[in-house]
């Protein structure tokens, strides 16, 4: 699904009223339509509805939200941000139309005129959508606040007020939702983690926007759905042999850390490679060899960690280097003699990144078409400081192009930036996900799918997609606070039956 900026959606909106055509207050109608539609759904009806309008059209989807609810009888309270400005054309025909109903119609011109707000009562967000271009202040400052002291839940319509849809709302004051109502399509605010405590839970609402324009606008961003996992991943050719799959190697472990290796190991396994060497230090042989058995097993010459891999790389089809390897003097040289032999595709996790961050000139020289998975901490070591998720993200976005490899910026929503300007977010997983190993599943994944001939930027969107919906379908079955790292594994069979 893409994901359109501000001034995208608005031209949506423009394209649909000229093509489609309906007026746009019948378009606003129809969003406000499908509020209500969505509030009956979840049996909300019985509540009433406190409702804080500005004055522009995301105002007036709230009029004509707070009149439908009127004509369904609950009892509505609006509330109108009264600025000196008269409001859109949109807003005051759907202030007309309010006054025609039994709703409360209230003004705002100063603090003195708040209200208690209470359970069980409803707050309906509708002072500013999607085109916000500065941070609240004043009267609705004050207005957000006072919203987010109440204990009553929170709906915000389009976007909570105080956000900006494509750049950082960092340490502004915004309405926090409990649950937010867009329109069509995803945008970047409700994917960044610095805006988690205001989004709430996301509810897209198809408003019936004109789909040409979305089939013929060229954007940055999209966000991983069904369409795109069907459109990279490839079913098995039932002629196939384990050869067709082709073969991986994973560097993985050290004393204490082997089952970093043996998780990188079995989830590689389980992404459907059809050959997988682990090289471990000699400490990890009998562990590796015992609860991997389908996978075959290199020692390095060193008992307690990786130093040097005797093997010509030149046999394998993708390597994946990093899960628990440590950082010794010895490995460091090892990780640089594996970028400078190799011609696969790389993935790099873990204390490879640490290795490479203290070693800045590593990052000149790992393959083409590599995959590098840094949690925020490790991108800040890699690349710097970034004042905001935006920041980061465009910065991803720089580092993909001027190093040649798919950065996987990893979180609730990881990002994937390719060097060629292809970039996904990603869409399954949970918080139960965020536990010792998760990450070293994630390697196995990637680096199984890579020595499938997967191309790098697919590799790394399947396999995010596929390692969150297995800890999606684990939670499920388990819980988020009793899944382990293991556990993403055992349910990657039914990721991929999903597909």
């Amino acid at each position: 699904m893409k994901i359109f900026n501000a001034a995208e959606i608005k031209a949506w909106d423009q394209f649909t009223i000229q093509h489609e055509p309906i007026s746009s207050i019948d378009l606003m109608e129809r969003a406000a339509g499908m509020c209500v539609e969505w509030i009956k759904q979840n049996e909300l009806l019985s509540h009433p509805f406190i409702i804080f309008c500005g004055k522009g059209n995301n105002g007036g989807d709230g009029l004509a939200i707070g009149r439908m609810l009127a004509e369904l009888f609950c009892n509505v309270t609006v509330y109108i941000i009264e600025s000196g400005y008269m409001g859109t054309a949109e807003f005051q025909v759907n202030l007309a139309r309010l006054h025609q109903t039994r709703a409360d119609i209230r003004y705002i011109q100063t603090e003195e005129n708040f209200h208690e707000l209470n359970p069980p009562a409803i707050i309906i967000d509708a002072l500013f959508g999607a085109g916000l271009n500065r941070p609240l202040e004043g009267i609705t400052a004050k207005l957000a606040a006072h919203i987010n002291h109440s204990r009553c839940g929170v709906m915000a319509i389009d976007i909570p007020s105080g956000l900006f849809t494509d750049q950082s709302s960092k340490g502004n004051i915004a309405v926090k939702a409990n649950d937010t109502l867009s329109f069509q399509c995803y945008k970047t605010a409700f994917l960044v983690a610095e805006n988690a405590e205001f989004i709430g839970k996301i509810h897209l609402l198809d408003i019936g926007l004109h789909p040409q324009f979305y089939r013929s606008t060229d954007n940055l961003l999209a966000i991983a759905d069904w369409d795109i996992i069907h459109s990279i991943y490839k079913p098995r050719n039932r002629f196939a042999h384990k050869g067709t799959f082709g073969h991986a190697l994973l560097v993985a472990g050290s004393y204490g850390k082997i089952g970093a290796a043996v998780l990188s190991a079995k989830s590689c396994l389980r992404s459907g490679a059809g050959l997988l060497t682990c090289h471990v230090p000699a400490c990890g042989y009998q562990i590796v060899q015992s609860t991997v058995p389908e996978a075959m097993v290199s020692t390095d010459f060193n008992s307690s960690f990786n130093t040097k891999i005797e093997d010509d790389l030149s046999k394998f089809d993708a390597l994946g280097i990093g899960p628990g390897i440590g950082t010794a003097s010895e490995t460091k040289t090892m990780l640089r003699e594996i970028f400078t032999s190799c011609d696969s595709p790389v993935v790099v996790d873990a204390d490879a990144l640490n290795i490479i961050a203290s070693q800045k000139d590593l990052l000149q020289i790992i393959p083409a078409n590599s995959i590098i998975t840094p949690h925020p901490k490790e991108f800040e070591r890699l690349f710097g400081p970034s004042a905001n998720d935006f920041e980061r993200i465009q910065l991803a976005m720089q580092k993909a192009k001027e190093y040649n490899v798919v950065i996987v910026l990893k979180g609730h929503h990881s990002f994937i930036a390719s060097p060629d300007a292809k970039y996904i977010f990603n869409n399954t997983g949970n918080a139960g996900m965020a536990t010792a190993g998760s990450g070293d599943v994630l390697t196995g994944i990637l680096t199984g799918l890579l020595a499938q001939g997967y191309p790098a930027f697919n590799a790394a969107v399947l396999g995010v997609y596929l390692h969150g919906l297995a800890g999606d379908i684990a939670a499920k079955e388990l819980s988020m606070e009793a899944l382990l790292a293991g556990d993403i594994i055992q349910y990657l069979g039914e990721g991929f039956t999903h597909l």
